[in-house]
């Protein structure tokens, strides 16, 4: 496996399981700095590596009366603000490809939206700015379609790539989340991370928003993780219930710690199972 460089930390082969953790979009600077800054403090105690998300604009919601975000002048600005202030690596997804040179100015991590998985000229720009690009599976994708979307970036170049499971469509207003999928992404040989927060989505549910299921998100984040993964995607807020986007299915950012701290462990007794384990050689191909 191809390990991803990401500031003083690599993501994949071998490396600790990372975290991606943040709130759904950039609701104000100061909320951003906040959250950011109580990230890094449960990152030092827990002693893991971690980056910061957020979005500075959400593209795709269910209704266009939802709040997107502050767009990409003031979202980059607070993102540059809240790398310099903290020292954490910083992710934003990107929705066209003229923003793609723009945000790798700024972020560390260029994300390729699932739904926007398949558009070549967005990979493509985001592969061409050299930033490492994660790119999350599209809810209509199976695993190894991503082939494709791999090719897509290395051909340009770039050869840091990580992989998002975040749930398949399974019927109207549902998700599920194949534990299988794991290995067969890994076999590809980039990273693999598993997006729990979003996993737990009901698109379009809610009547114009998309509600969630957060009392899972333990359960399935520990699950992902014993099937080897080599990052977890959460979504946090202080006060999920106001959050102004993804509020049904983000963690309370006070259950941050306790949760890191647990699959932590899960993964620590993966590693030391050996061979036949997800984090090493096997049938699926695991962990080369």
């Amino acid at each position: 496996m191809k390990p991803v460089r990401i500031g003083s930390f690599s993501i994949g082969g071998g490396h600790p399981l990372a975290f991606i953790v943040g709130p759904c979009v950039i609701e104000s600077t100061q909320h951003a700095l906040e959250t950011a800054e109580t990230i890094k403090a449960i990152a030092e105690r827990c002693g893991v590596p971690v980056i910061f998300k957020a979005s500075y604009d959400k593209a795709n919601r269910t209704s266009n009366r939802s709040f997107r975000g502050p767009g990409i002048d003031a979202g980059l600005k607070a993102l540059s603000e809240v790398r310099s202030r903290t020292g954490l690596p910083v992710l934003t997804d990107i929705h066209e490809p003229a923003h793609a040179a723009e945000a790798a100015a700024v972020v560390d991590v260029l994300q390729i939206p699932a739904f926007l998985c398949r558009q070549t000229d967005l990979i493509v720009a985001a592969a061409r700015t050299g930033k490492p690009v994660n790119v999350k599976k599209g809810q209509f994708l199976a695993p190894k379609d991503m082939v494709h979307v791999i090719a897509k970036v290395t051909a340009e170049g770039n050869e840091s790539v990580l992989l998002t499971e975040r749930g398949v469509t399974f019927g109207y207003n549902n998700l599920v989340v194949d534990m299988r999928a794991f290995p067969i992404m890994r076999e590809l040989g980039y990273p693999v991370i598993f997006d729990v927060t979003h996993s737990l989505q009901l698109p379009g549910a809610g009547d114009g928003v998309t509600t969630g299921l957060a009392a899972y998100i333990e359960p399935l984040a520990s699950a992902g993780v014993a099937a080897g993964v080599d990052g977890v995607f959460m979504e946090v807020h202080q006060d999920p219930a106001r959050a102004k986007s993804d509020a049904a299915n983000a963690l309370r950012l006070d259950m941050l710690e306790a949760l890191i701290t647990r699959l932590t462990r899960i993964d620590a007794i993966v590693r030391a199972a050996g061979p036949g384990a997800p984090h090493t050689a096997s049938p699926m191909g695991a962990r080369p």
